[in-house]
């Protein structure tokens, strides 16, 4: 017998690490009025490196705790947790789990507004091993622009130096300036650079002085937020059943005290965070 779930509460927001706080920070300015449940799976971090069907696996987990916390509404706040998990859960799980409640990815969004800004088509993805190597990006956007290029850069330094606080060191300009050199040498046409990791943004100044002045830097946390205020502008029955209190909660399956280290550095303020098992 299936158990029953909470009809209402706040949006959750999931990432299997803490780049996640940059979409969240960026969805709790352009809706504030609106409760959240951030859940970080820390301890299992990062899923970049796993199979497909671990982090469906360990993403549906994610999902059910946060569907048994009462959330509606769960944004995959993960480019590996969205391209590798997003689809399965959307038709195979939710009509299983519970028909009326939703779950949404950062990807489509993203491209769907890169489609917009390229004025020549020629976009370049900056992202990590793992997004890059899922090519999840590449086929995104052939399906909705199949004339766009697509030119993709693995940047496995970048998460680390974020991580370990040395997004202001000379070290960040190194590495940032070897892969924007890396991907314009690819292709130098690129008019558009996507930052497909959701650590990127703690690095955008600096990314934004090796690009090109004529190319476009495009972060998610912005693009993100709006797609998800027009959809719940679209489905009001969505939007009634989460709650309003501008309140945020924070979940982590790692250490507190690691998380709320952490978290500071993406947030730019302290958190209280408490401790779940995943399962």
């Amino acid at each position: 017998m299936k158990a029953e779930l909470p009809f209402n509460g706040p949006i959750g927001v999931f990432d299997s690490g803490y780049g996640g706080l940059t979409i969240l920070r960026e969805i709790r300015r352009r809706l504030p009025q609106f409760d959240y449940l951030y859940l970080g799976d820390n301890a299992r971090a990062p899923y970049g490196p796993r199979s497909f069907d671990v982090v469906y696996r360990f993403t549906l987990q994610a999902v059910n705790y946060l569907f048994a916390q009462g959330c509606p509404l769960v944004i995959l706040a993960c480019n590996t947790a969205s391209a590798k998990a997003l689809r399965t859960i959307q038709q195979t799980d939710l009509p299983q789990i519970d028909g009326t409640r939703r779950v949404l990815g950062v990807i489509r969004p993203t491209v769907e507004k890169v489609g917009e800004l390229s004025r020549n088509g020629v976009v370049g993805v900056l992202g990590t091993n793992g997004t890059v190597r899922s090519r999840s990006y590449d086929m995104e956007i052939a399906k909705l622009f199949p004339d766009f290029i697509t030119v993709a850069q693995e940047c496995p330094m970048l998460v680390p130096l974020v991580e370990n606080d040395e997004a202001e060191g000379g070290g960040a300009d190194f590495f940032v300036k070897k892969y924007v050199d890396a991907l314009m040498t690819k292709n130098p046409d690129v008019d558009t650079v996507l930052l497909a990791c959701t650590h990127y943004p703690l690095l955008y100044d600096k990314i934004r002085r090796f690009v090109p002045e004529n190319a476009i830097v495009v972060k998610q946390g912005e693009i993100v937020a709006e797609s998800l205020a027009d959809y719940l502008e679209r489905h009001p029955e969505i939007a009634e059943r989460c709650t309003r209190g501008g309140l945020c909660s924070y979940r982590t399956t790692e250490s507190p005290d690691a998380f709320t280290k952490l978290a500071r550095i993406f947030l730019g303020e302290p958190v209280k965070v408490s401790h779940v098992e995943l399962a």
